[in-house]
């Protein structure tokens, strides 16, 4: 996908993190905007498919590549 609107680096970053950045960034954007975020945490891959369904937002792809993870979010709106 290369529609990125922001990107956040939050390698090296420990749970809650990853996710709070994320979250940060996500209410700075407008809607139908996308967001990709790069960690470190294993457990992001857990906190942003359960905050994407919480929230209202679309996770639109979630991959692991050397050990980062990316996380792709689709803002709702």
């Amino acid at each position: 996908m290369s529609d990125i609107d922001v990107e956040l680096d939050v390698r090296g970053m420990a749970c809650p993190m990853p996710l709070l950045k994320a979250k940060q960034a996500l209410s700075r954007m407008a809607a139908g905007q996308v967001l990709r975020v790069l960690a470190t945490d294993p457990g992001s891959v857990r906190d942003f498919r359960s905050y994407a369904e919480l929230a209202g937002h679309s996770l639109v792809a979630s991959d692991e590549c050397e050990g980062v993870f990316v996380h792709t979010l689709k803002k709702h709106g």
